[in-house]
Parts: structure tokens; C-alpha cells; sequence
């Protein structure tokens, strides 16, 4: 399975911990993220990490194109509600996507631990049979 990887600043703490906590599980499937946090997320984990653009860059809009070529199979994007961002409508877009393309989406650290734990249960093979 495909996973992206995004974190607004204010998150990418939490998600090197995240990442760190659930090294066994991401280590069976590809990892890709925008920039800044893929570079963290390697740094903590030494897991392979495919690192597009920083999100204010593009690399979010480059995570969006592999969401609408059913490229990507669930998305973790820890993101921070209290603080507006400049690429705000970029943003809106990538969570958008998933939902146009049924593509799992956590936003949050709880939902994100349910995905992560049904991924490796095996909940989420479908997305092979979509692909």
C-alpha cells in the first residue's frame, strides 16, 4: 500500500513520534510525503521515504495529483486547526480528493492510529481491488 505522509509544523513532532511507534507497520508499505516531513520522518525512523516538494512548495499539490491517479491508498495529515496557512486552499484540495477518489484520510492522531492499526490488519486490502 501507498501511504502519504503530510504534518503542518505544528505537527511534525507528532509525527516522527507517530511514525516511530508504528515503524513495523510502515516499513511493509511505501511512504510517501511532502518534504520537510518526509526528511523528519527519516531521520527518526530510517524508513524509506519517496519526499516530494515542501507542502508550501507544491509538494502537497504533488501529493494531490497521486491521490487522482489512485496512486496513493491512505493519507495521514496531521494538521494544525489553530493556525490559518497561507496554502489553506491547497490544503482544503488534498483532503477534498480523498474524498472524491474514497482514498482513507485521518486529519488527527486518534484516526490516524485506527487506520494505521486496520491497514495492518488487513481492513484496507480493498484499495488493491479499486486499483
Amino acid at each position: 500500500m501507498n501511504i502519504g505522509l503530510i504534518a503542518h509544523d505544528a505537527k511534525k513532532k507528532l509525527m516522527q513520534n507517530f511514525c516511530i511507534a508504528y515503524r513495523g507497520i510502515l516499513s511493509k508499505n511505501e511512504i510517501y510525503a511532502t518534504g520537510t516531513t518526509g526528511r523528519l520522518v527519516e531521520e527518526v525512523t530510517n524508513l524509506n521515504v519517496h519526499k516530494f516538494l515542501a507542502g508550501h512548495l507544491g509538494g502537497e499539490q504533488q501529493l494531490g495529483s497521486q491521490i487522482e491517479n489512485n496512486e496513493i491508498d491512505l493519507v495521514i495529515f496531521l494538521r494544525d486547526p489553530l493556525s490559518a496557512k497561507s496554502h489553506e486552499p491547497v490544503v482544503d484540495n488534498v483532503m477534498r480528493l480523498c474524498d472524491m477518489h474514497n482514498i482513507p484520510l485521518a486529519t488527527n492522531l486518534a484516526t490516524a492510529e485506527l487506520l494505521i492499526k486496520a491497514l495492518d490488519r488487513g481492513d484496507l486490502d480493498w484499495r488493491e481491488i479499486v486499483k
